[in-house]
């Protein structure tokens, strides 16, 4: 840790802290996540891309970094701490997370009420900020900042394909929007050989390779500027079975004829209580996202199966003519949850079903 280091808010706000990670300057949207661990996990989903990280647990990096636990790409533009630890003690730990941040070359701040900050986001809503070492007189620069194009950023550039695990039973292309790697090691322990394609993959390259299903995975940003990848959406519905999750439940829906809405501050972290509407029974689950689907605009389109027990929100969609369901939290939950890991088991199922359908 070195120097001093200030997180300035795009309403003005200066809260002064100790620069950690790597040195310089990030602007980002800045969103706070509620896990009190899995921070590893954080760090890597790729959902994050173009945000900055505050963890409102006031203690981060006491069981280092292990490199086994990384869920993809570090993507984030800063990160916001209350304390770092420096001296992690767990037997598997490799290194500290100051050194993991400046590999990354992700520059962060320690020393911040982050709790404090929370408040300011609840009420205020999402917000921009910068990571810097002197305030700037100009907020403007803040206050214009927009993710944008992360969805690219975040995705493979050629196909990459993983074996099942024991028997094959079925095969699954997985498109890649910013995927964590535990929905992969979800599907291949269950039997699936999992073909994973960039975002921008054509329609017609997905059919061409017969897969039994097609699964959609989380990712970054706003759903509503992925055009293309809407349209191919549009092409595949009703041909294959889907599995949508997070993002991919958000872009499902437009492709349907749905709409999504930005939240005020978003879903983050590993207590989100989602309640089943058929059954009433509540489930603990994972999130990571600032956008939902306003489930308003899904009727007559599609069956509302989960809501977010503390604001209503949408949390899953099912299609049952076109043999597609989608949900806004993970089922993979790594780290976090597995109330929900039933999901998977659920797109066996109908995978079977279009595997003896089609002889």
């Amino acid at each position: 840790m070195d120097g001093q280091a200030y997180l300035v808010l795009s309403n003005g706000m200066v809260f002064p802290g100790r620069a950690i990670g790597a040195p310089g300057e990030s602007t980002g949207e800045l969103v706070f996540t509620t896990g009190m661990v899995g921070y590893l996990e954080t760090l890597t989903d790729p959902s994050y891309a173009g945000q900055i990280i505050l963890q409102t647990f006031p203690l981060i990096g006491n069981y280092g970094v292990i490199e086994e636990d990384f869920e993809g790409t570090c993507l984030a533009k800063g990160y916001v701490v209350r304390e770092l630890c420096d001296s992690p003690s767990n037997f598997r730990s490799q290194y500290a997370l100051d050194a993991f941040l400046k590999r990354q070359g992700i520059c962060g701040i320690a020393g911040v009420d982050t709790r404090c900050i929370t408040r300011i986001i609840r009420e205020q809503g999402v917000m921009n900020a910068r990571i810097c070492s002197q305030p700037p007189a100009d907020l403007t620069p803040i206050q214009n900042y927009r993710v944008q194009g992360v969805v690219a950023q975040a995705s493979c550039r050629e196909p990459v394909e993983y074996p099942a695990q024991g028997p094959e039973r079925f095969s699954v292309v997985l498109l890649d929007y910013g995927a964590k790697a535990n929905i992969i090691r979800s599907l291949c322990g269950r039997g699936c050989r999992v073909t994973v394609m960039p975002q921008d993959t054509p329609a017609g390259e997905i059919l061409a390779r017969k897969p039994d299903g097609l699964m959609l995975s989380n990712g970054p940003g706003d759903p509503e500027e992925n055009t293309f990848c809407i349209a191919q959406l549009q092409q595949l519905v009703g041909k294959l079975p889907i599995f949508g999750i997070c993002l991919g439940h958000q872009l499902l829906a437009l492709a349907m004829g749905g709409k999504t809405y930005k939240l005020k501050y978003g879903h983050r972290g590993g207590n989100q209580p989602v309640k089943d509407c058929a059954t009433g029974r509540c489930y603990i689950t994972s999130q990571n996202h600032g956008y939902a689907v306003d489930s308003g605009s899904m009727a007559g389109i599609a069956r509302l199966s989960y809501v977010n027990a503390n604001d209503g929100s949408c949390e899953g969609l099912d299609y049952p003519e076109q043999k597609c369901f989608t949900v806004q939290f993970h089922p993979e939950a790594c780290s976090g949850p597995r109330d929900t890991g039933f999901l998977f088991d659920r797109f066996l199922q109908m995978m079977g079903g279009a595997r003896h359908a089609q002889g």
